[in-house]
């Protein structure tokens, strides 16, 4: 990856930042947290590694993005939104009587979204039996699948790993969202996860630790040699990365802030795309 590239990605991930925060403010409250801390992946995904096309989203050859932490649809909706799956006005209709932008993703309502997901770990084992199908079919698609570090607790996000590795579906990749926190506290006070490379090691994957917010070391990851195994990301992160105000508060799973804290926010990263384009000569 050059220095253009790397900078185009940051850039969308910022843009996917502002988007995501906009869309919070319209509603007034959200999952802001988890959502932020996905943004970087997510533009490395939809900006350089995925296979799909907006204007034909049920194309059988796509590669696919199963949010099992469904909590953070709001950063896939700003997202599929920015890449034309559907209006960006619509993100305003957040979580709203009618919308077709549900708190947690909602394939049934959401064009561009693969899967419903929200009751977490069982995101885990439909994208293995998508993954799965598109193996058994012939078919050259890939699925992503992100889990949070808290939705790990459950147990059927090891039993799907454990079918994954043993079935070989080495079309899907397990990207864990290692942010150090989950709905009631951090992780390590409630249920510590442990050396979560060192698990998909031994459940039989290749599994790898990245910085979750660094772009070349998530495509680096991403397009992987692949293996005779199926590969884990396991990205170092942080809950609300992008905005410090998010960053630094305790309970930024989910939040509801007045108006004008909202704004402040979405300047905060409005600042730091403007420098990222004075750096790559765009000003």
């Amino acid at each position: 990856m050059n220095a253009n590239e790397k900078r185009e990605l940051q850039v969308f991930a910022a843009e996917i930042r502002i988007a995501l925060l906009e869309e919070l403010k319209a509603r007034g409250f959200g999952h802001i947290g988890g959502s932020l801390s996905i943004c970087d992946l997510l533009a490395v995904l939809y900006g350089k590694v995925m296979r799909y096309k907006p204007e034909d989203p049920k194309w059988a050859d796509r590669d696919k993005l199963v949010c099992s932490k469904g909590h953070a649809g709001p950063a896939v909706y700003a997202t599929l939104a920015l890449k034309g799956f559907f209006p960006k006005e619509d993100l305003a209709t957040l979580n709203r009587p009618h919308t077709n932008l549900p708190s947690h993703c909602d394939k049934n309502k959401t064009i561009g979204v693969d899967c419903t997901t929200g009751s977490l770990g069982q995101g885990t084992s439909q994208a293995v039996g998508m993954a799965l199908g598109d193996k058994l079919k012939g078919r050259p698609s890939r699925t992503f699948l992100i889990v949070g570090d808290g939705e790990i607790d459950e147990g059927q996000c090891w039993e799907a790993a454990m079918f994954t590795a043993a079935k070989k579906v080495t079309n899907l990749v397990w990207i864990v969202d290692d942010n150090k926190k989950q709905l009631d506290g951090p992780t390590a006070e409630i249920l510590p996860s442990g050396d979560l490379r060192a698990k998909f090691e031994a459940f039989g994957f290749d599994a790898v630790r990245v910085d979750g917010h660094d772009v070349e070391q998530l495509y680096a990851a991403l397009t992987k040699e692949p293996a005779d195994k199926p590969l884990a990301i396991i990205m170092d992160n942080v809950k609300g990365r992008g905005v410090k105000a998010v960053e630094e508060t305790a309970s930024n799973h989910s939040m509801t802030v007045k108006p004008e804290v909202w704004d402040s926010y979405i300047e905060a990263v409005k600042a730091n795309l403007e420098n990222l384009k004075k750096e790559g000569g765009e000003a």
